[in-house]
């Protein structure tokens, strides 16, 4: 078990220059390695530095990378303008695209009395450890598994053994992961390192990763003063501890807490990184803590053109909409399609606003029936966009024509929450037992 490289906080600015330095040297303490697979995330996490760092990797090892397999989860693969856009130098030839639902191998299974303690007696399905074949198969002695660190809403904390076993998971480990997420409840997970899933992944790395070389190149990202983003941590290494660092500053640094729920939000989706709903709702699972009742989210989504990434999950969205936890689960018990995939079912509950806020979606592509047909408001995006100019906007509270609005430029770099909120789910978790700083004992081992 060992910690490679532990450089951050607050106010760190770990420049280009510098990360190569400390990628080299991190790289150096592993010792010679032959057959290197790197396991970086797609387009919708370009702004975790991956790019670079994999490219760093490719350039240290060059012949003895063989291959870089995007952890995609159930996303699109990505294009060869995507790749070399994020990946910019590194031969298109050695990149793998990840299917979820093939080319699977099922390392073991985490037992059902497991999953019944972890979901507070809601759930009693065991969960797979799944994987895709190239990390067993095919005789890999390094694994770089490379990713931010930042408030998640199916785990807590994105990344480390997420990005193995979601990232490049199988079918029925993400639905079964997704769904115990959000039957749990979202916001009692949100920007916790230490929930359900996070246990049951750390409960399946040391028993089923254990003899898979794999080094965790975790980052932390953090917005500066000026606009725009500073490195702000960068930890190695092959065990829960360097995701421990870096969660713990990714919480000081991604975590906004407001003064005061939040009466009206915009928030906008970069087009470039943002298609579909199933991305586009970090816009309501990141602002919802933050939100007060009644309080109404504006989304401008230039780029969203549909709602799943997936074809069956975008039938399923269309098919039952964001109405809710009850009738959610109510769906998922009387329609055995949704029932397998869980998922769905999942980010149904976490687009919902719990009728608590009112979400006025405003997309490129979508019409107005198929908005309001999954339970949304909708929103003409050039009258919108003609009122909150995001070029005009800057992050946090801005007055528009005498009104007072709370601005964020991308969701996904961050959580905002008001203290009443986040203290009510952390007494919800003290109620039942499960104290915030709990760090069981299967979340120790190496993997």
């Amino acid at each position: 078990m060992s910690v490679y490289c532990d450089v951050g906080g607050l106010e760190t600015n770990i420049t280009s220059l510098r990360l190569a330095e400390l990628i080299v040297e991190s790289l150096e303490k592993l010792g010679r390695r032959k057959k290197v697979l790197a396991v970086p995330p797609d387009l919708t996490r370009v702004h975790s530095r991956a790019g670079e760092i994999t490219r760093y990797a490719w350039h240290y090892y060059r012949d003895s990378l063989k291959a870089v397999l995007p952890a995609l989860g159930t996303h699109t693969a990505m294009s060869p303008d995507q790749i070399s856009q994020m990946y910019s130098g590194i031969p298109l030839e050695l990149f793998l695209a990840h299917n979820w639902r093939s080319g699977i191998e099922t390392l073991g299974e985490v037992p059902s009395e497991y999953i019944v303690e972890q979901s507070e007696g809601k759930l009693h399905y065991s969960w797979p450890a799944q994987v895709n074949e190239h990390l067993t198969r095919f005789g890999f002695d390094l694994v770089l598994s490379i990713g931010q660190v930042v408030p998640h809403e199916v785990i807590g904390m994105a990344n480390y053994n997420k990005n193995i076993l979601i990232g490049i998971g199988g079918r029925e480990g993400i639905n079964r992961s997704h769904y115990l997420g959000a039957v749990y409840g979202m916001e009692r997970i949100l920007g916790r390192p230490i929930n359900p899933v996070r246990q049951v992944l750390n409960y399946a790395s040391d028993r089923f990763l254990c003899d898979i070389p794999i080094v965790y190149i975790l980052t932390v990202l953090g917005r500066k003063q000026n606009g725009g983003l500073a490195l702000r941590g960068l930890y190695i290494g092959d065990d829960i501890e360097c995701f421990q660092l870096a969660a713990d500053l990714s919480q000081k640094v991604n975590i906004e807490m407001i003064e005061s729920p939040i009466r009206k939000a915009v928030v906008y989706l970069d087009p470039h990184e943002f298609h579909s709903t199933w991305l586009g709702n970090k816009a309501i699972y990141r602002t919802r803590m933050a939100l007060a009742d009644d309080a109404e989210l504006i989304v401008l989504a230039p780029g969203v053109r549909e709602f799943g990434e997936d074809k069956a999950v975008d039938r399923l969205i269309r098919r039952y909409g964001y109405w809710g936890t009850p009738a959610t689960m109510l769906a998922v018990e009387s329609d055995p399609e949704l029932a397998n995939n869980l998922s769905a079912a999942a980010h149904l509950i976490h687009g919902s606003s719990e009728d608590r806020f009112r979400i006025t979606y405003c997309p490129g592509r979508l019409s107005r029936e198929e908005i309001e047909s999954v339970g949304y408001r909708y929103g003409e995006l050039p009258k919108i966009m003609r009122g909150y100019d995001p070029v005009k906007l800057s992050h946090g509270y801005n007055k528009v024509d005498g009104e007072e609005i709370f601005f964020i430029g991308n969701p996904g770099l961050g959580l905002w929450a008001h203290q009443s909120r986040f203290d009510e789910r952390i007494d919800q978790d003290k109620s039942t037992g499960r104290p915030e700083s709990q760090v069981a004992a299967d979340g120790r081992g190496r993997s």
